[in-house]
């Protein structure tokens, strides 16, 4: 720790998975993120969902509309896809400029999901317009066989769905979100097509909390409902093969947050909601992981360039510094209702990111 050094100055990062929720939500959520991130894939698990491009459209100038003075964050938005989606709406959505991917929830795998897919047979004729049209389809890997441990959902998506996935659409771009488990990594790796940009044409996104946190911070001291998200918290031998996946510099491998913003009674409730929020703090989250594990060089690689690449997009021109500083995580920020819990509040972090470093010079 004493040897690294007082600051670093990355290329601004972008957020590959990134909730925002909406109406009075945004006030406060957009203005996490676009302190930190340059751009972000917006999730589409609103109610109602965003199920055309129309609705994609018409969200993503809400967004605009409650970004902070000055700020030129872009949000890149997505599809939710159904068992009723149409083929035609892959080249509308394309066509728009402004819809980046489409995501797939199994029916009931996570909050807002109910709308999602139950079969993947019925949108093979999706997936076939969005193999043409080079559309990403975003996944969360999980089953909801209730027959199926929650530990192991991830682990039998794979098995059951996403290897006949990637042989029935072999030019289909996937991202599969959140991963938390070796079993993940090492689908990842082993798929090594490329599409015609030479970019992989299977990449993985990777959260704050699965680097930094086991299943035990579920359980330590009592019930922690702010560390409970899906895909769960896995065992410590899994977030050690996903934490060398994110320092390993191979591009498949890029940040996406997952932030999932909830109130605070929402989850310290009953039936508390699955999701941590951490988009106040990611990058310093991020920094913390990286920088324990040895790999702090490798962080602007996985946060900053790995993810543009992979989505064909230009890498960002502005930078952020993140200076050595101790500080604690608030335990409670403003948001709509009493609040929101942090992920990690409380904790105290060694890095502070500060926006507006100086802009790269053209090569």
């Amino acid at each position: 720790m004493s040897s690294a050094p007082p600051r670093l100055i990355l290329t601004r990062p972008d957020d590959w998975h990134l909730h925002l929720r909406d109406g009075d939500a945004l006030a406060y959520t957009v203005g996490w993120s676009a302190a930190q991130f340059a751009r972000a894939i917006v999730m589409p698990n609103l109610k109602p969902p965003v199920v055309d491009t129309a609705l994609a459209l018409a969200y993503r100038q809400r967004v605009l509309a409650a970004r902070p003075a000055g700020s030129d964050f872009q949000p890149l938005m997505t599809l939710y896809l159904t068992d009723r989606t149409a083929p035609q709406e892959i080249a509308r959505a394309k066509a728009s400029g402004a819809v980046f991917g489409v995501k797939l929830y199994p029916a009931g795998a996570t909050t807002h999901s109910d709308s999602g897919v139950t079969e993947l047979r019925h949108v093979h004729g999706v997936l076939d317009a969005m193999q043409r049209e080079g559309m990403p389809l975003l996944v969360h890997g999980e089953v909801t066989d209730p027959e199926v441990d929650v530990f192991d959902r991830e682990a039998v998506f794979i098995e059951r769905h996403l290897v006949a996935l990637r042989r029935d659409f072999p030019a289909l771009k996937i991202v599969l979100e959140h991963i938390t488990t070796s079993h993940a990594v090492d689908f990842v790796l082993s798929q090594t097509a490329r599409d015609s940009r030479g970019a992989p044409l299977l990449g993985a996104t990777i959260t704050p909390q699965h680097l930094l946190h086991d299943r035990n911070a579920l359980f330590r001291g009592g019930l922690r409902p702010h560390y409970y998200c899906l895909p769960v918290l896995k065992r410590e031998s899994h977030r050690r093969r996903v934490l060398e996946a994110a320092c390993s510099g191979d591009p498949r491998f890029f940040l996406g947050t997952d932030s999932a913003p909830h109130a605070r009674a929402a989850k310290e409730a009953d039936c508390g909601c699955a999701g941590c929020f951490n988009a106040a703090h990611a990058l310093e989250l991020y920094a913390q992981a990286f920088e324990q594990a040895g790999c702090l060089h490798r962080l602007e690689g996985f946060a900053s360039h790995h993810g543009a690449d992979f989505y064909g997009l230009p890498r960002n021109r502005d930078r952020i510094e993140l200076r050595r500083q101790q500080w604690t995580v608030p335990q409670r920020l403003d948001y709509v209702d009493d609040g929101i819990v942090p992920l990690d509040a409380g904790r105290r972090l060694d890095w502070r990111a500060v926006a507006g470093a100086a802009p790269q010079q053209p090569a």
